[in-house]
């Protein structure tokens, strides 16, 4: 890593932890949690526009960062933008199978242990570009979401219409 890679890293790591001590859960900015992950998932579609979910865990400053700075941003222009927290077994969210579920099974069943993990999911819950793990560089975390959300859209536009997949896809 060299050096300007270093302090780039340290300052978004101090800007990043200097937001998590000034927030506490009461205060942190939320995305809603999806109802229905196939109901949504067919509404952003529809708009051309792939479901957009960030796992999450209260307190982590990073997550925060996520929300404030890009997803909700991005949700009031008009982006499919939900998020669910992976240690929540109470929220009821039915999946994309219709199944009852929780934020803690959603996130096993996607491997979303890190947080925050920003996914970019079809209408049947297929991933269409590669997933955002962690804020590696805050000062790039705007470029790398604007291409996977390009890719995601291309993706959609490149699929056949009317013709469901054959189910929730699971990562590789």
């Amino acid at each position: 890593m060299s050096s300007l890679q270093r302090r780039q890293f340290t300052g978004g790591l101090g800007l990043a932890l200097a937001l998590g001590a000034r927030s506490s859960p009461a205060r942190e900015s939320a995305l809603p949690v999806p109802v229905a992950l196939r109901i949504e998932g067919r509404r952003a579609v529809q708009g051309g526009n792939p479901l957009v979910l960030l796992a999450t865990l209260p307190g982590c400053p990073y997550c925060e960062l996520v929300r404030r700075n890009y997803l909700l941003p991005m949700r009031a222009e008009g982006l499919a933008a939900w998020q669910f927290d992976v240690t929540d077994r109470k929220t009821a969210i039915l999946d994309f199978r219709g199944e009852a579920s929780h934020g803690a099974a959603l996130s096993a069943r996607w491997k979303t242990s890190f947080t925050p993990t920003v996914l970019f999911l079809g209408a049947e819950g297929e991933e269409l570009a590669e997933r955002l793990v962690g804020v590696a560089v805050p000062d790039f975390y705007g470029a790398y979401l604007d291409t996977a959300l390009a890719t995601a859209r291309r993706s959609l536009a490149q699929a056949p219409r009317n013709e469901p997949t054959s189910g929730p896809q699971r990562p590789s």
